[in-house]
């Protein structure tokens, strides 16, 4: 894993390398390194259960629960891991806690049961049923910690017992930045300079030293060459506790000590300095950082009401609800919908739509209430949108043309708001469902490039089998979108997917597609802007 910088030409004879005493290097040269960090947010969250006031089973003494875990997978419930058994206790503080692998873009489906041990069988049907509770992954993390009634197989609560789970991401979010120079190296072949200056470099802390900042490094310097035989100037030892003493007024200087001309010469001293200009350790907030921070997920969706949908009574229709009760629209906001849902802790979406003529007077309205309820254009969880979704259908007219901007701007306008907060509470997705060429793609490409600067994603889901060759522009995935102005996007908030390319795929594959980048979009905003996560610790 190769850090490689360089400050200019003048010093490409140099360079450090970093290890943890017996492991992986970290070099210090020329090349730029790619971002810390993966691309998908795939992460480690540790969940931690406790229960209250469970069923009392035992005659003669208190029940001894435990709890067991189990994840949906392929529509069966599969046994993850189970905690210890807490002796004649109803209100236990489990000590084991279970371990799963966070996907924002699955819907992750977790069942807790609890029984009472009555015999040492590992088969759940000889322990007593306590109670269990269902939810998502999702749920947990947005919440940080949830206290829910525990049902029993009925689905009636289980007495007074209750269960509580907690999350808490399982990794070390911080990262190390150096700024190091040397002076007076020792002179290999005629090159530059032997007072050299390294561009700063981050690494993370966890690969640099494991996490501990007493643990010992080996720092080496090394006279680069061109063909790989970089020549060995000196090393020394040191730690991260020890270089973050060095502040940019008073730096800190280690001497450079070559072991080989330190046995043959008497009057050896060094083989130059290598100096600490800083050293600062920060944290690398990730995605679930924000979200058990507190931040919320806020959904609106558009819906394209244009003619050339086709009538929606006619079975060729996109909008047209088969005998199964669906269409691409609704499989569109089912697929996004549910799993954002989990983010919003008031699940209630604001549902627009546009393209078409609305009574009574039947002008064309490019962002109207789908629930034809202007002050108020809330739908209750993706049900809700999805309700008001097949009422509105008979009483619009579909017409045109098919204009973007408006609904950009509209969700924009919200996410403007919500840049006065001076942590990461609020992020806004618009999810857009087309059946085509956008009309008024000046304006939607000048939308989006100011929504760019908003915490805003968009994404767009095109039905049916149209060109959608504007909307690939768009999404900014292959060259930066800019505005008619001239001006550029600061960042890609778009991100476009064909829905032919998943007919036949099972429905995750679409929400895996849709909302792969977004977890990104989001660190990268609050980022950029300075924001750390509601209630973070300081490195």
């Amino acid at each position: 894993m190769h850090e490689q910088q360089r400050s200019s030409a003048s010093v490409r004879d140099h360079c450090l390398e970093l290890l943890p005493l017996e492991s992986m290097a970290y070099t210090v040269t020329s090349t730029p390194a790619g971002p810390v960090g993966s691309q998908y947010c795939v992460c480690k969250v540790e969940l931690s259960i406790c229960g209250q006031n469970l069923l009392d089973r035992d005659v003669t003494s208190k029940s001894d629960p435990f709890c067991v875990l189990f994840m949906e997978v392929n529509g069966k419930w599969v046994e993850l891991d189970r905690t210890e058994t807490a002796v004649n206790n109803l209100n236990p503080a489990f000590a084991k806690k279970f371990i799963i692998d966070y996907h924002f873009e699955e819907v992750q489906k977790l069942k807790f049961a609890l029984f009472d041990q009555d015999k040492s069988s590992m088969q759940l049907y000889e322990h007593d049923f306590l109670g269990e509770f269902s939810c998502t992954l999702g749920m947990i993390v947005s919440s940080k910690k949830i206290t829910r009634t525990l049902l029993l197989g009925n689905g009636k609560p289980a007495g007074k017992g209750m269960i509580t789970i907690a999350a808490q991401e399982l990794s070390d979010n911080r990262v190390i930045t150096l700024s190091m120079a040397g002076r007076k190296l020792d002179k290999k072949v005629i090159k530059y300079t032997l007072d050299p200056v390294w561009k700063p470099f981050t690494v993370p802390l966890v690969s640099l030293c494991d996490g501990d900042v007493e643990k010992p490094i080996k720092v080496m310097c090394y006279d680069y060459d061109s063909d790989g035989g970089h020549d060995f100037i000196g090393e020394f030892q040191t730690s991260v506790a020890r270089m973050c003493e060095a502040q940019d007024a008073s730096p800190l200087e280690l001497e450079c000590i070559n072991p080989k001309k330190q046995k043959k010469k008497k009057n050896y001293k060094n083989s130059g300095i290598i100096i600490v200009k800083s050293c600062k350790i920060t944290r690398d907030f990730s995605f679930l950082d924000y979200i058990l921070g507190g931040c919320q997920l806020m959904f609106t969706v558009g819906i394209d009401f244009t003619a050339s949908n086709g009538n929606p009574r006619d079975p060729s229709s996109l909008h047209y609800i088969n005998p199964m009760g669906t269409n691409e629209y609704l499989s569109a906001i089912w697929a996004v919908g549910q799993i954002i849902q989990d983010y919003d802790s008031d699940k209630m979406f604001p549902a627009l739509g546009f393209g078409a003529q609305l009574p009574p007077d039947w002008k064309v309205s490019h962002e109207f209430a789908i629930n034809f309820n202007p002050t108020n254009p809330f739908c209750s969880g993706v049900e809700g949108i999805v309700q008001a979704y097949s009422a509105c259908l008979p009483h619009i007219r579909f017409y045109g043309p098919t204009n973007f901007s408006p609904i950009v701007n509209h969700v924009a306008r919200f996410a403007a708001q919500a840049t006065q907060q001076e942590a990461a509470s609020q992020y806004f997705i618009l999810l857009i469902i087309t059946d085509g060429v956008i009309s008024d793609m000046d304006e939607t490409r000048h939308a989006v490039v100011q929504a760019s600067k908003l915490p805003m994603s968009i994404i767009i889901v095109g039905v049916g089998n149209a060109d959608f060759a504007a909307m690939e522009f768009l999404d900014g995935d292959s060259r930066v979108l800019r505005s008619y102005t001239g001006e550029e996007a600061v960042r890609d908030i778009v991100q476009f997917v064909p829905f032919r390319d998943f007919r036949n795929a099972p429905k995750e594959t679409l929400a895996k597609a849709v909302l792969a980048e977004l977890p990104q979009q989001v660190v990268q905003y609050f980022k950029h802007q300075n924001l750390p996560p509601i209630n973070s610790e300081p490195a």
